[in-house]
């Protein structure tokens, strides 16, 4: 149980990383990823990586400058452009559905204009789920020049796209529905110079 923890990803540029551990029963038509990160970096970085054998970027959010958001799905992407952040925590949701390709952007809790993506696509069940790093293959082949190097906490991954209300509740570190990867039981390895620590601020 991680609640009221972050982890803490001390080198710039960093070939540290963690792996998570879920296992999706099938294919996933729908998805919404929460996480929450606090970095002062201006260049590209990856947040989260899922990458199965036959696709690297499955499902990845990467931030490529610090007044954008990319959310990639099945290896194509949409771009969310932002207000650069003030030096704060910026919690992120995403969601996607396939039976409509509506992809869903919510930034410390509010929605952002939604945008289209990968209708009738599949993401894959057999991943490597990774946080810090950039996955150009299964499991590996990162660049580190988009490496994580900040702090990084809440992050939760569910089959389904997540109603407004639970959107907003994820924002606000309130009761949530069960995921596939859930901050309060994550199951997860540390590589490399990745440390837990107890969060400073809200």
């Amino acid at each position: 149980d991680l609640y009221r923890k972050v982890f803490v990803f001390r080198n710039d540029p960093s070939d540290a990383y963690v792996v998570l551990r879920a296992k999706p029963e099938q294919a996933l038509q729908n998805f919404t990823l929460c996480l929450r990160s606090y970095t002062d970096l201006t260049r590209p970085h990856g947040l989260f990586s899922y990458a199965t054998k036959a696709q690297d970027n499955d499902i990845l959010l990467f931030k490529p400058k610090p007044s954008e958001y990319r959310l990639y799905v099945g290896g194509k992407f949409v771009t969310f452009r932002v207000p650069e952040g003030r030096g704060d925590w910026e919690h992120v949701c995403a969601s996607w559905e396939s039976a409509t390709g509506i992809a869903e952007f919510w930034l410390n809790g509010k929605p952002w204009p939604r945008k289209g993506l990968q209708r009738g696509y599949a993401v894959g069940a057999e991943a490597a789920i990774l946080l810090g790093q950039e996955q150009d293959a299964f499991g590996g082949g990162f660049d580190v020049y988009n490496s994580f190097s900040g702090e990084l906490a809440d992050v939760y991954l569910w089959d389904v796209g997540l109603s407004p209300d639970k959107m907003r509740a994820a924002y606000q570190s309130l009761r949530l529905p069960p995921a596939l990867l859930a901050w309060k039981s994550l199951s997860y390895e540390v590589k490399g110079d990745v440390v837990v620590k107890p969060r400073l601020r809200e």
